[in-house]
């Protein structure tokens, strides 16, 4: 059965990430409401060896931004990856939904045999499109999503399923 590869990925990323984008500025403004460095909140781990919250945006932009433009056989935007604010992680999410909004279906749309290959520490994997969409994108994208939510809820900032769903 074939799937539209753009409205597998387009609809779902942008929610996600302006879920992510707003779920920060709650973040933000619970700091400012608690007296305390937003800095706490960037740099929050839920373990020692796990990313920090501003990793876990960095890896969910890449995804995004990576999995569209390599489907649509464009080039990836290079970030520098050193946000260190709430507003910095806030930029680089709109940057990736402006990326995002610069595709069109039909750059994506019929990449689903299109061999994607991924250079990773173990070696070369390589995937279909469909497979690299399905089994690598996004469960890594909603992953980071989920696990920077997890971050902001676990150092008390009021949200909810609803906020990580992008509700209003």
């Amino acid at each position: 059965m074939s799937i539209s590869m753009y409205a597998t990925l387009m609809p779902m990323a942008k929610t996600l990430l302006g879920a992510l984008s707003n779920v920060l500025q709650k973040g933000a403004d619970h700091a400012k409401a608690k007296g305390f460095d937003e800095s706490v909140l960037v740099n929050a781990r839920l373990a020692p060896d796990m990313f920090a919250l501003a990793r876990q945006v960095q890896i969910a932009t890449d995804m995004a931004k990576g999995g569209a433009a390599r489907l649509a056989g464009v080039e990836i935007p290079a970030y520098a990856d050193d946000e260190a604010t709430i507003e910095a992680l806030k930029g680089r999410i709109t940057k990736t939904i402006a990326f995002l909004d610069s595709l069109t279906p039909s750059q994506i749309d019929g990449t689903e045999d299109k061999e994607i290959t991924l250079k990773m520490r173990a070696g070369e994997v390589k995937f279909t499109g469909q497979n690299y969409l399905i089994g690598f994108v996004i469960p890594n994208l909603t992953f980071h999503c989920a696990t920077a939510y997890n971050l902001l809820r676990h150092n008390g900032v009021e949200i909810g399923k609803r906020d990580f769903l992008g509700a209003a």
